[in-house]
């Protein structure tokens, strides 16, 4: 007789098959609260992970997000709180009333507590803390004294840690008989009379072994461990580059204070990333689709600024080749194409320079290197394109040495935006700013600038 395996689809939990929020939800809990039919939306967001709540929550307005929040009451699940944006969760918390929260909270960890209440104004995060017992609240307000983006802000207290004489058996007794264990763990730490870190035994290890053996013989004495002052884009790449699943977080004495588990390293790891991606294109880090509109062009506007000075001193080149423009019509004509294939390829160098920096992959072991091969990625496809280019200006205006002048200048713009593109990030990065915010501007002013000078430059010597 075959057995039938009970599976339950994405479009049962109100998630489509590519894990979005399925849009029928969204309209389904619209239309109930329109009706004033509060169980209907709290039938609709139940089966929600918390992940796609707090999505639901961010894709609809203000007022909604109030009504929901109001017809849940409290059956708010706290766990969905750390995963809204910023700008949706301190909103949020002006509609939840501070028993309802005081309720919610209880069942986070004290990592997601940290993350819940330190980018809070002082009103929100007080609101938080007074909602917590004692214990919670001085784990909590400890974690905050570390510095911002750190390991003590991301690591959780909760952990389970044994001395390298227990038993298997002893250990399973403890863990079976302890009240306050992590939701989740992987690992048991050994530590020795100093409470420090000597070793870590898998929890998969501790179920597979005989009740009666020893810690300290199935420990893994090779093991990383955290200092909690570090960066947490350092901690995420550690976990990253040596396939963490957990580490211990010690202080400046070595004393065990709190464990970071591979959860938390990927969503910083996922944070970096958005954040280079939003910064590549002048945007800064935080921005979100749930930011208002005065925030967000508050925020935009410095970098367009920048866009601006920048377009201006492209605009300045041109203006000193009026003349050469007035004589040779064409040349305005397709004076664009070379500046936007420059930024394009500078755009790609870049692109490339800033994600290898980010990983650790382009160091000074490599970066002489790394260099020469964009400069001659660049002159290639310089090349390539200018045999095209060159051709297409003659086919069209009959003019040969315009295809000249059209493929020379695009060889030139090529060149430069490849070693522009390495470049310009590594010596943002050498002198301490931020490769991935203020590369860009840089990289688009040179390649404007020598492909003008370069096309129109030439076009002086060459056509007149």
């Amino acid at each position: 007789m075959s057995e039938q395996t009970d599976v339950t689809s994405d479009k049962d939990d109100g998630v489509d098959q590519d894990y979005s929020l399925d849009r029928t939800v969204v309209d389904g809990v619209i239309s109930s609260l329109d009706l004033g039919d509060v169980d209907a939306v709290r039938d609709l967001i139940k089966p929600l992970h918390n992940a796609d709540f707090a999505d639901l929550l961010e894709q609809v307005g203000s007022t909604d997000r109030q009504r929901i929040i109001e017809a849940l009451g409290s059956e708010l699940d706290g766990e969905a709180l750390p995963e809204l944006d910023e700008s949706v969760r301190d909103e949020i918390l002006d509609y939840v009333e501070p028993g309802v929260l005081a309720e919610a909270v209880k069942v986070l960890d004290s990592d997601d507590l940290v993350y819940l209440v330190e980018d809070m104004a002082a009103e929100e995060q007080a609101k938080v803390l007074d909602a917590l017992d004692d214990d919670d609240r001085v784990i909590v307000e400890q974690s905050l004294t570390y510095p911002d983006e750190s390991a003590g802000r991301m690591m959780q207290r909760e952990l389970v840690k044994a001395p390298p004489f227990w038993t298997v058996g002893q250990t399973i007794d403890f863990m079976r008989a302890a009240d306050d264990l992590p939701d989740q763990f992987y690992d048991v730490i050994i530590v020795d009379p100093a409470m420090k870190p000597i070793g870590m035994v898998p929890l998969s290890r501790i179920i597979g072994s005989t009740r009666p053996a020893v810690l300290g013989e199935l420990m893994e004495e090779e093991f990383r461990a955290i200092p909690v002052m570090q960066d947490e884009e350092q901690v995420a790449y550690a976990f990253s580059q040596y396939h963490l699943v957990s580490a211990p977080v010690v202080d400046e004495t070595g004393r065990l204070v709190g464990v970071i588990t591979i959860d938390d390293a990927v969503e910083v790891m996922g944070e970096e990333a958005e954040e280079d991606l939003l910064r590549l294109g002048g945007v800064a880090g935080d921005e979100s689709l749930a930011d208002k509109v005065w925030r967000t062009t508050r925020r935009r506007f410095p970098w367009l600024a920048v866009n601006l000075v920048t377009s201006v001193l492209a605009s300045i080149v041109i203006a000193q080749f009026d003349e050469v423009i007035t004589a040779y019509v064409a040349l305005a004509i397709l004076l664009p194409i070379v500046a936007s294939m420059g930024g394009n390829a500078g755009t790609q160098a870049l692109t490339v320079a800033v994600r290898a920096l980010a990983t650790k992959d382009l160091t000074s072991a490599n970066m002489w290197r790394v260099i020469l091969r964009e400069t001659l990625v660049g002159l290639a496809n310089g090349i390539v394109f200018a045999v095209i280019i060159g051709i297409v200006g003659y086919i069209w205006f009959s003019d040969v040495m315009l295809g000249v002048v059209l493929g020379l200048a695009m060889i030139g713009n090529l060149l430069v935006a490849g070693m522009a593109g390495i470049l310009i990030p590594l010596g943002l990065e050498k002198a301490g700013a931020d490769p991935a915010l203020a590369s860009g501007a840089f990289v688009t002013t040179v390649t404007d600038v020598v492909g003008f000078f370069a096309f129109l430059g030439l076009a002086a010597m060459l056509l007149l």
